[in-house]
């Protein structure tokens, strides 16, 4: 008895609290993936321009004195 006058009364107020995201959340959304899609951009612009030291090999790296120890 008790289930059954559950199931009618969410039946009867599911309209009331439907929850929907609509136009704002859509924005929401959408501009967020815009500006990563900058972002993105221009983190590869900027790895683009880091180049390795001239003259500087990966042997050379293990007998820099200025590195410390791990």
């Amino acid at each position: 008895m008790t289930f059954g006058a559950l199931a009618v009364i969410a039946a009867t107020s599911s309209s009331v609290n439907d929850i929907q995201p609509g136009v704002l959340g859509f924005l929401v959304v959408a501009g967020i993936g815009v500006v990563l899609v900058f972002l993105l951009r221009s983190m590869n612009k900027q790895f683009r321009k880091i180049t390795p030291e001239p003259g500087r090999t990966d042997g050379e790296e293990a007998n820099d004195p200025a590195r410390t120890p791990d």
